[in-house]
């Protein structure tokens, strides 16, 4: 899958002629999200300072290096295509010729950016400062403890902290507060991630995960960064290991009971494939095999009720999903299907009671609905919330006594809180319910983890002007209490940020949402002010608007910020995700250049001031535009783009390839060939492009990336 930012891997930077620039992958992510903040500001900040070059300085500067030209061939249908820079792929990262280039582009660099270092410092610092970096996350309630995660200055990495609750009979509140003076039961720490990081040269933790009794934790590290993790289960108390751990397994694992948990491994392209059950002291060779998944266009995904009573076993494909349970008090029995496979038909399952709950969506009921089934009778089923046209259900959270529906309308996350009937009693159609209210006209609303057995819901908050926020909401009581609102240092104040909705017309008459902020102090609203345009569009991903502190260096300096809500993105709803894929696809690059030209018409930007950014997918979008309309930007920044369609999706050899054709189609049948050809980046490089595009940034691609070769394209 092409995501938008799963991982920060920044690295060294070259640059070509024009402002033209390219990055290498250093594949070392940065471990801590202060540490990729300052990275991800430290990019942006060459947006600012690559373009325009001073004409001068670039007469003085030595020859950029030029990559040899070596014709390789590809024919499909009858229609060849040349790569002349397909020497570039080395898999092994071993061949001199290869090496001996990047060595003279890296020198190169060195070369062109030596004159940037004080202002790149500068806004490092800037940056930095805004963060931080001694803090404690909002403790959440578990059982008799609060358990949350801090981080300490000057360390790249958290603590996995706990504390006893000194009275766990009490009612759990909306305004509890932890305790943490002289007389509060004193912090433990579970686990110090930087302790465990100090021997690696990378460390992640892609799972934590407590025992019901609280008295173990498994959790998954990965040391190399090629997201393949080692299993751990440690005694909370005296961080004792318990048993050998599991190797070469993904991140995903769930406690079935105190003493056995289930885990996913992967295939030989990476692909999550096998789900097991393990029981703690026992080898990993004696653990049993619940599901195989064979079709390799689908991949296992595993969570645990928030009843905590069963663990589902999910084999998803982009299009179709289908569940298994395994009933956690009787493991014996295995996986049993809860909700069979049908193409097309995507269901996600919770448990609570006497029954399984079921978020589905088919092609009738496309935004999905969500019904109810008994534990011993899952082939009838009772709708709760039926589907809505204009109101997709983006996930659903159980509690003990209520229902919490994420949904999205008019493109804007809603949080909706259902009232249940008790336990035992039949389930009917549920009343209209209890809608969360927030103040910002745009803004971001996600789910967090909550207890089953209490009245409040946890959810996270954030605007293109608020940081981002934890809050505690009482589902009797209807009211929402801050808990944590991230610091943001340096004198931040969100009064003097604008955000609003702006509704670009698309070339067929759609609608398209904007979400803008901007310092209204600063802007002048008149043309003159520089405007960067974020979009992303695939995957059925929503890009909602969040805040970061780092963008504040470009706000702060009379920048206005900008996300195009494209088609292809789930924003608006499946059929907004539909119409941007396969052969809908060039309406995700239509509606961003609408957005961009709505832009300029209402005087937020010109064209001269207008810079573009997207990352992976997003990173094809932004190759796409610039061969569509390359008179229509100032600036662009391609992040780890994907932009050798056809050739990529023509490759067996890269992981989940096949996976991808859902998405994207199949080159080898002839339509989808040639209607991928017509906008794959590299496949539609003109002249007349690099005249008029005097900068492209394209951060963290693999050396021999097709990215690489839709960059060089440019230059010929």
């Amino acid at each position: 899958m092409v995501l938008p930012n799963l991982r920060l891997n920044f690295g060294r930077i070259f640059c070509i002629p024009l402002a033209v620039t390219v990055v290498l992958s250093s594949a070392v992510p940065f471990p801590s999200s202060a540490a990729a903040t300052a990275a991800f500001s430290r990019h942006r900040r060459l947006v600012a300072s690559a373009s325009p070059m001073n004409p001068s300085s670039q007469s003085q500067s030595p020859p950029p290096p030029v990559a040899k030209k070596v014709e390789h061939a590809m024919e499909m249908f009858g229609d060849v295509r040349i790569d002349n820079y397909y020497w570039l792929r080395d898999d092994s990262r071993t061949d001199p010729e290869v090496l001996s280039y990047l060595r003279q582009e890296n020198a190169y660099t060195d070369s062109i950016m030596s004159g940037t270092k004080e202002f790149e410092d500068k806004l490092f610092a800037e940056i930095r400062g805004r963060i931080k970096e001694e803090d404690v996350s909002a403790p959440l309630r578990k059982g008799p403890y609060y358990y949350y995660k801090r981080t300490l200055e000057g360390k790249e990495y958290v603590q996995y902290c706990r504390r006893l609750i000194s009275d766990n009979q009490k009612v759990p509140s909306v305004h509890d507060i932890m305790p943490t003076g002289p007389e509060a039961p004193p912090e433990h720490v579970i686990l110090d991630v930087n302790v465990k990081a100090q021997h690696h040269l990378y460390y992640s933790i892609g799972a934590f995960k407590v025992s019901p009794n609280n008295k173990l934790v498994a959790y998954a590290e990965d040391t190399k960064g090629d997201e393949i993790y080692t299993i751990y289960v440690i005694d909370v108390e005296t961080q004792a290991t318990i048993g050998e751990p599991l190797v070469g397994v993904t991140s995903y694992l769930e406690w079935a009971g105190d003493n056995a948990f289930v885990y996913i491994t992967m295939d030989e392209i990476l692909r999550p494939d096998k789900a097991w059950f393990h029981v703690l002291g026992t080898e990993q060779s004696k653990d049993t095999c619940l599901y195989v998944e064979k079709d390799d266009m689908f991949s296992l995904d595993l969570q645990a009720s928030e009843s905590k009573k069963y663990l589902f076993v999910a084999s998803e494909s982009k299009n179709t999903r289908f569940n298994f349970y395994l009933d956690v008090s009787k493991p014996e029995e295995g996986l049993k299907v809860l909700t069979p496979r049908v193409d097309g038909i995507d269901t996600t399952v919770s448990h609570r009671g006497d029954h399984f709950f079921i978020k589905r969506r088919s092609d009738q009921f496309f935004n999905s609905e969500v019904v109810a089934c008994a534990v011993n009778n899952t082939s009838s089923t009772t709708v709760l919330i039926p589907h809505r046209e204009s109101v997709k259900i983006q996930e659903i959270q159980l509690f003990s006594d209520h229902l919490v529906a994420y949904e999205r309308e008019n493109g804007l996350p809603k949080i909706i809180v259902y009232h249940l009937p008790p336990i035992g009693e039949p389930l009917r159609s549920l009343e209209s319910g209890q809608a969360v209210s927030f103040v910002d006209p745009v803004y971001s609303a996600e789910s967090s983890d909550s207890e089953f057995s209490s009245s409040i819901l946890r959810f996270s908050y954030s605007s293109l002007r608020t940081p981002s926020s934890v809050y505690d909401y009482d589902m009797k009581a209807g009211i929402s209490v801050l808990k944590k609102i991230d610091s943001v240092l340096g004198g931040f104040d969100a009064t003097r940020y604008v955000t609003e909705r702006q509704w670009a017309p698309s070339s067929d008459g759609t609608l398209i949402p904007i979400s803008i902020v901007y310092r209204k102090d600063l802007v002048k609203l008149d043309g003159s002010d520089p405007l960067l345009l974020y979009g992303y569009g695939s995957y059925e991903i929503c890009i909602d608007p969040s805040f970061k502190s780092a963008r504040l260096s470009l706000l702060d300096r009379g920048f206005i910020y900008a996300i195009a809500h494209i088609r292809g993105g789930g924003e608006m709803g499946r059929q907004w995700y539909e119409n941007g894929k396969l052969l809908k696809k060039k309406n995700t690059f239509t509606d961003f250049i609408a957005c961009a030209e709505y832009l300029i018409e209402k005087k937020f930007c010109s064209k001269e001031k207008l810079c573009i950014e997207g990352r992976s997918a997003g990173g094809l979008l932004i190759g796409a535009v610039l061969n569509m309309r390359p008179d229509l930007f100032k600036a662009a920044v391609a992040g780890v783009p994907f932009v050798d369609v056809v050739t990529t999706m023509l490759d067996p050899t890269i992981p989940l390839t096949t996976s991808e054709w859902e998405e994207w189609g199949d080159p080898r049948k002839e339509e989808f060939y040639f209607y991928m050809k017509s906008y794959s980046p590299v496949d539609n490089v003109r002249n007349l492009w690099l005249c008029l595009m005097p900068c492209i940034l394209s951060l963290a691609i693999i050396y021999f990336s097709p990215s690489i070769i839709f960059i060089f394209f440019c230059m010929k």
